[in-house]
């Protein structure tokens, strides 16, 4: 009785994992065909991520400004604020003028690959490690991405960042899809498994149910004898 008062909740839960990792590749699904039109809009991919970071600095400007007031009297007060007005005039900027912050967020985003891959080469030339090579060739590829975006800047600020933003949810709708596909299909392995495994634990509780009945019999001979 037991046991199927449990075998019912079991396969409940069993679904419901189930639908939830379908609705994750779903969802996987959504955010690779968002990262193709953005990889086909460039343009419009970047406007979108601007406005999206923009109403992000403001929102977290405006939440820390409120956490600041209500922590005052504190020594991180003052800085709490400051920092709470930084994010909401940049948020404002961005959100006014979401080009000219596409073009500082390019600036920053190539002096970061010029600088890393410069570092990764130096690194890799002073030790000289197991994966020297591999290293070698990502400094030497974040240089060269580093110079070309500067090289056609500002005009590479129109695609850059939508470039960036795409290839993340497409990267990031890929690894969901691959998630929720193979946990759904580990769930089916493990139904069949237990589908496999039912009249085999039938059989025996059956041939434990005759044991048990039989073992009376066996004992009232052993004491007539």
């Amino acid at each position: 009785m037991r046991a199927d008062r449990t075998d019912p909740e079991r396969k409940q839960e069993k679904k419901e994992l189930s639908r939830s990792y379908g609705l994750l590749a779903l969802l996987g699904a959504v955010l690779v065909l968002a990262g193709l039109v953005g990889l086909v809009y460039t343009g419009l991919a970047t406007l979108t991520s601007m406005y999206l970071f923009g109403w992000l600095l403001l929102t977290g400007g405006v939440v820390g400004l409120a956490q600041a007031v209500l922590s005052r009297g504190t020594n991180y007060f003052w800085l709490a604020v400051v920092v709470a007005a930084i994010n909401i005039a940049a948020g404002f900027v961005i959100l006014r003028r979401p080009e000219a912050g596409a073009e500082a967020l390019t600036m920053f985003a190539a002096l970061l690959f010029l600088t890393g891959g410069l570092f990764r080469l130096v690194g890799a030339l002073v030790v000289r490690g197991a994966e020297c090579g591999l290293t070698l060739v990502q400094g030497a590829f974040g240089v060269l991405l580093g110079v070309l975006v500067l090289w056609s800047w500002p005009g590479s600020s129109q695609y850059v960042i939508g470039a960036f933003f795409s290839l993340a949810l497409l990267f990031d709708g890929l690894s969901l899809i691959a998630l929720g596909m193979g946990a759904r299909r580990i769930l089916g392995l493990v139904r069949e498994d237990e589908v496999a495994a039912g009249p085999e634990a039938a059989g025996a509780v059956e041939g434990a149910r005759e044991t048990s009945r039989e073992a009376p019999g066996s004992d009232q001979e052993q004491s007539n004898n």
